[in-house]
């Protein structure tokens, strides 16, 4: 396999740590960044030839700029960038307030475009890259209580992803959109998964969603984060890898039962859809 240069973001924990340290296990180069490299040297060690801890705040653009200047300058090229990095918002729309909101965005989605926009120029040179950006199945659907700022996050991911691709084909950048389902990490543990400051507890049903996830899905989830690991990977391997990737079983259901609800959704309303013509 050719060995390539990864540039990893948010991989002090969860899907992103799991990916530098099998990276790092086959031979890879990685850049990876969090907060602080403290964390990051903890869990993997220290500055070496083939990695590269860098401390990056995601919300401010002059420092992705310069980490990424860092990994450029350590390695020479970057070959394959993973936006990961992000954290989950719990809290109804009326509930959670603007700045619990915007602080969503700001990680999940202006990190993610903060990355994009600083690599391309690299990717345009070279005529070649790959990204791969991590939502989540809650990007594909929102059918669930309680988590509609965070799923409007991975949505938004979701569709600049898609237009990502549309833009950067003719520069030979490679780009997949990877839908995970539920992985065992600590995804939803303390400091991953935030709650609303000012709950309403009128909300039921966003409030059973709250403490199902924290605590009888917390730690008993399906899918194992170094499969998945392995799997981009694999996909990193291929000229045509595919735009829109879910992993875990869970993910592959429930993706499923959306085609088919908007499909029968789409033919069940068709005469009124196709009746606004001219």
């Amino acid at each position: 396999m050719e060995q390539k240069v990864w540039l990893v973001t948010g991989a002090s924990r969860g899907l992103g740590l799991a990916l530098i340290r099998e990276l790092l296990s086959q031979g890879h180069k990685v850049a990876a960044t969090s907060r602080t490299v403290d964390s990051l040297v903890k869990e993997v060690g220290a500055q070496d030839d083939d990695f590269l801890p860098i401390p990056m705040d995601l919300t401010h653009e002059a420092s992705v700029e310069k980490g990424i200047a860092m990994a450029l300058s350590h390695f020479g090229v970057v070959d394959v960038v993973v936006n990961n990095a992000g954290y989950g918002q719990v809290g109804t729309l009326e509930e959670l307030s603007d700045e619990e909101c915007r602080m969503n965005f700001d990680v999940n989605v202006f990190g993610a475009l903060h990355i994009t926009r600083h690599i391309m120029p690299h990717f345009r040179a070279r005529r070649t890259g790959q990204f791969f950006n991590i939502a989540s199945l809650g990007g594909y659907t929102a059918n669930f209580p309680g988590w509609g700022i965070y799923c409007a996050t991975k949505f938004a991911l979701a569709a600049i992803t898609e237009s990502l691709a549309a833009e950067t084909k003719e520069f030979g950048v490679r780009v997949t959109l990877v839908y995970p389902g539920y992985f065992k990490t600590n995804f939803l543990g303390k400091g991953s998964l935030l709650t609303p400051r000012h709950p309403i507890e009128d909300y039921s049903a966003a409030r059973q969603s709250q403490s199902f996830h924290e605590q009888e899905m917390n730690g008993r989830q399906q899918g194992d984060p170094q499969k998945a690991a392995q799997v981009l990977i694999r996909l990193s391997t291929l000229q045509e890898p595919p735009l829109h990737l879910f992993l875990g079983e869970d993910a592959y259901e429930v993706a499923n039962v959306k085609m088919a609800e908007v499909k029968t959704e789409l033919e069940r309303w068709k005469e009124m859809t196709l009746s606004t013509g001219f």
